[in-house]
């Protein structure tokens, strides 16, 4: 069977298809078709072509109808009327519908913004014209899906601890949406904050005016003399963002003379140092809200927030330390294999709108061969660990650097069982000290995905199909 899953995000629309359990991405690459329509008096335009017009022809955009989805109508001029946002939407949708992919799937599931369930008011109305939308489309629609929840069963995903809190950020085109899932049998949205003025737009408006000012104290040039420079040099910042290289050249040619500059990644991380540290702030309000500020939890950035220049080193800098970065696409990949899930409708009416996921869903996606489980202690008082003791062998950390616990044939710090031998090279712990603390860096897949300080106390669970063995860490006087 042929399942279709669609992200509807205004930053860019994803889509991704599931044939028989085999999934696959659809053909639009990341943040590369974004929710912006215009019209010329003659035509419509979506996507990449709309927002090539965004700074040329400003009146004749709208990138605003996806986020105030309703039957209000819009700024947009068409034959002297203005379509509602609804109608924008619906034509965005049938135009990215045919982008998605040729044939048309047995099952598709919709995985929507989180700020269209951020309450009953807003469900009722959004829901109810995607329900419309989905019905003149003919799309054979069985779920609608809050967003954070689909990105977490792509099976691309870093594996994450489903035992611990998630936080989900994601930056949209005009705002940013940060999820709270709590664990437990399903993993369920608990709690949701919206920042507005905190999207890519927003990001991108500021980065165009620095790098413009920038480039007019070294060129003598101003981009704002006209808005078809402008918009070039809008796509060139984009350009920058989404390169992530140490290095961009920015180049404006006129008919007589050629302005050139190069900016450096450092100039972008400081220009995008306030951004981020509203995305930091969002976080750490969302988990005091709920009194989990001091608890262990998983930050997880989506693929458009993991743009934002230095934003992982700031979020590492707050004590977020549990840190995954999600594929690109990520909840349109969750959403297409979240489809085999339900049945085929006849009313669209029926379509259940789905803010929980089953946690053994997400405990599928890609993890180490081997499992390994920190517990925490209770000590009253903690204590920097001064020893390893496994299987009885104890050995000194002696205050190095790094200390590694692994198979005995990669010559480790502390050896594992040799009951471990069959789980491979990877089956590795590593500590690393920082003045007198000590901390445990978690891995999937060869990637660190996070770090947890450790005290006198706490144990480490490894498991290797039937092998197991627990690590204790213990303070012992001289």
């Amino acid at each position: 069977m042929s399942h279709l899953g669609l992200e509807l995000s205004d930053a860019g629309f994803q889509a991704a298809h599931s044939d028989n359990g085999q999934l696959r991405a659809g053909p639009h690459g990341l943040l590369e078709w974004p929710a912006l329509v215009s019209h010329d008096g003659q035509k419509y335009a979506f996507g990449r072509e709309a927002e090539d017009q965004w700074y040329v022809r400003p009146r004749q955009v709208n990138h605003a109808f996806w986020g105030r989805l309703s039957r209000e109508a819009s700024t947009l001029s068409v034959g002297g009327k203005a379509p509602t946002f609804s109608q924008l939407g619906f034509f965005f949708l049938r135009d990215f519908l045919q982008r998605a992919g040729p044939g048309t799937p047995d099952r598709a599931v919709l995985a929507v913004p989180g700020a269209f369930l951020k309450d009953a008011a807003t469900e009722d109305e959004k829901i109810g014209l995607l329900l419309g939308m989905a019905g003149e489309l003919k799309l054979p629609l069985v779920a609608l899906v809050d967003q954070a929840c689909a990105a977490l069963c792509d099976p691309h995903v870093a594996y994450f601890d489903p035992a611990l809190p998630v936080v989900v950020v994601d930056m949209h085109l005009h705002g940013a949406e940060l999820t709270l899932l709590r664990p437990g049998p399903r993993l369920a949205r608990k709690d949701f904050l919206l920042l507005p003025q905190a999207g890519h737009a927003e990001l991108l408006r500021h980065l165009t005016t620095a790098m413009g000012n920038r480039f007019l104290r070294h060129t003598t040039f101003d981009i704002l003399e006209d808005g078809r420079l402008e918009q070039l040099f809008y796509r060139q910042t984009k350009d920058c963002l989404l390169a992530r290289a140490a290095e961009h050249h920015f180049q404006i040619n006129t008919a007589s003379h050629s302005y050139q500059m190069t900016a450096t990644r450092d100039q972008l991380i400081a220009d995008s140092a306030a951004h981020a540290q509203i995305l930091v702030q969002g976080v750490q309000t969302i988990l005091q809200n709920n009194a989990l500020l001091t608890e262990p939890c998983t930050v997880a950035l989506t693929a458009r927030t993991g743009l934002v220049p230095g934003i992982r080193t700031r979020f590492r800098s707050a004590g977020f330390n549990r840190l995954i970065l999600l594929p690109a696409g990520a909840a349109a990949l969750g959403a297409a294999r979240l489809a085999a899930d339900f049945p085929a409708l006849t009313d669209l009416a029926d379509a259940p709108v789905v803010t929980t996921v089953p946690v053994d869903l997400a405990q599928t996606m890609r993890r180490a061969p081997w499992e390994i489980r920190m517990l925490k202690g209770r000590a009253p008082t903690p204590r920097p660990p001064t020893h390893v003791i496994t299987d009885g062998i104890g050995r000194a950390l002696d205050g190095r650097p790094v200390f590694v616990i692994g198979l005995s044939h990669a010559r480790p710090d502390l050896a594992l069982p040799e009951s471990f031998n069959s789980a491979g090279d990877q089956c590795q712990v590593r500590l690393t000290r920082e003045g007198s603390q000590v901390w445990w860096h978690e891995n999937a897949g060869g990637d660190s995905v996070g770090r947890t300080a450790v005290q006198a106390g706490d144990r480490l669970v490894l498991r290797c199909g039937d092998a197991e063995v627990e690590v204790l860490f213990a303070s012992c006087r001289d």
